[in-house]
């Protein structure tokens, strides 16, 4: 034949070997976007200063997931607006599954209900990953200036702050947090009225409280735990239905505050989310390496001696459960008649 015409090749044969090649291609890529995953440090936003109870269960969890996943996680605190300012951030991220948030109940409950205008949706802008744990607050004060003001139990508290209204400062966290809502709510179900003083956190508020600048606050247990023990502060009441494990003879404010506070519960929860659109193998991951960290002896214990119950439930479990306490604090909202102020 001659050279000006060679043989055509065969076209089957060349179309075989293509698609060999391609997918081992499209296999290859598909195995080392699995593998490069998080590929870069992973920010967890706590949407709150630092040492308070949110940071304390992130800085829990950070070292446990970058030993799970061989990339570090670091804790990025975000204070502002009751946590609206560090939701936003990782509402807005990429969703890469390298911008996390350390939701509460305050960021994915109550705030819907208590600001006219979020920047972000706590349910369609968040991809939820798990709960992370469950905690009472504590109704505490100056231990200084409880003994001077002759406080304590609920009881005298009440009636002290019915007899000087006003006089009594209220600290919290932020606006919408659980702390602040726990003491509206103490405020409107016995007759009491105490300014509101909100914080960045829970740490400068403990800290102005420890300090006899504010008198009285309804902080989460592992951040006022520390400080309850030093006899800094007087514990008055736990803010959960049952006793806490770690404050046994605390008693709740059910028991302690009669009538009045039947039924009384306000606890706080504190959970992993990513931004919407987040890869779902992505979330699967990092629910299962957070439930094992979380199952672990040494973190489980950690949590349960600082008053906190571990979590570790599904994606499924933790949307369902976000979007039944939103019902539920837009009705304490409601009966707290509590306002951003």
């Amino acid at each position: 034949m001659s050279p000006l015409h060679p043989p055509t090749p065969k076209p089957l044969a060349i179309g075989r070997r293509a698609v060999l090649l391609l997918a081992g291609l499209v296999c290859a890529t598909g195995v080392a976007a699995q593998t490069a995953w998080p590929g870069k440090p992973v920010k967890i936003v706590v949407p709150f200063a630092p040492g308070g109870t949110t940071d304390i269960l992130a800085r829990a969890i950070a070292p446990e997931l970058s030993k799970a996943f061989g990339q570090q996680f670091i804790v990025d605190n975000r204070p502002g607006a009751g946590g609206n300012v560090g939701a936003e951030i990782v509402a807005r991220a990429a969703p890469d599954g390298t911008t996390l948030l350390m939701g509460t109940v305050g960021t994915h409950g109550i705030n819907k209900s208590l600001y006219p205008k979020l920047n972000y949706d706590p349910q369609k802008d968040f991809a939820p990953i798990t709960l992370v744990a469950g905690v009472p607050n504590v109704m505490v004060m100056n231990a200084e200036k409880a003994k001077a003001l002759h406080i304590q139990t609920v009881a005298d508290f009440i009636r002290y702050a019915k007899a000087h209204p006003g006089t009594l400062s209220m600290a919290s966290s932020g606006n919408g947090t659980s702390i602040h809502l726990a003491g509206e709510l103490f405020k409107t179900r016995t007759g009491t009225f105490m300014p509101h003083i909100p914080y960045r956190g829970s740490a400068p508020a403990l800290t102005d409280l420890i300090a006899g600048n504010t008198d009285v606050m309804f902080d989460n247990l592992p951040s006022a735990l520390p400080h309850i023990k030093s006899g800094r502060l007087k514990a008055l009441a736990v803010t959960s239905a049952q006793h806490s494990a770690v404050l046994p003879e605390v008693p709740t404010l059910e028991e302690a505050g009669g009538p009045a506070l039947k039924g009384y519960e306000a606890t706080s929860w504190f959970g992993l989310l990513a931004p919407a659109g987040t890869p779902p193998d992505v979330v699967a991951r990092l629910q299962q390496e957070t439930a094992k960290a979380l199952a672990s002896p040494a973190t489980k214990e950690k949590l349960l001696a600082q008053g906190a119950i571990p979590g570790g439930n599904t994606p499924q479990e933790f949307a369902r459960m976000i979007d039944a306490e939103l019902v539920k604090w837009a009705g304490v909202v409601k009966a707290s008649g509590a306002k951003v102020d």
